[in-house]
């Protein structure tokens, strides 16, 4: 098993930054992505960003491409996710996941692992 607990949520203003972290414990050998998804209400959760948990590669969701930038440290692991010029519509519920296989990335059904999430709510 592995457990993942996010942080970093917040209320922050349109054009704002702010930083999201997502610790993981247990069997974290075991993980190939990790990832962030989010959820806004009323709506489906969506694919952000995300990185292979030992290997270099980072994918991102056009919609955040240049804004949010996903790292991760897999010796203390922590993965981050720094989120620059925040829209209102980055307002969402942001969840942390883990996976222990490879495949597409962006599919929420591929990982075996979720935290229970944190509130990003961007105001004008």
């Amino acid at each position: 098993q592995v457990q993942l607990v996010e942080s970093g949520g917040g209320l922050v203003q349109v054009g704002d930054s702010l930083r999201l972290s997502c610790a993981a414990s247990g069997r974290t050998l075991s993980i190939y992505h990790m990832t962030w998804f989010r959820q806004a209400p009323g709506s489906e959760r969506e694919f952000v960003a995300g990185l292979t948990w030992r290997g270099s590669s980072t994918f991102y969701a056009d919609s955040v491409k240049g804004r949010f930038t996903v790292s991760g440290d897999n010796a203390k692991n922590i993965m981050w996710l720094q989120m620059d010029g925040l829209k209102r519509e980055d307002t969402a519920v942001y969840y942390c996941a883990a996976a222990r296989l490879t495949g597409v990335p962006d599919r929420a059904g591929k990982y075996d692992y979720w935290g229970q999430g944190t509130q990003v709510t961007v105001s004008s």
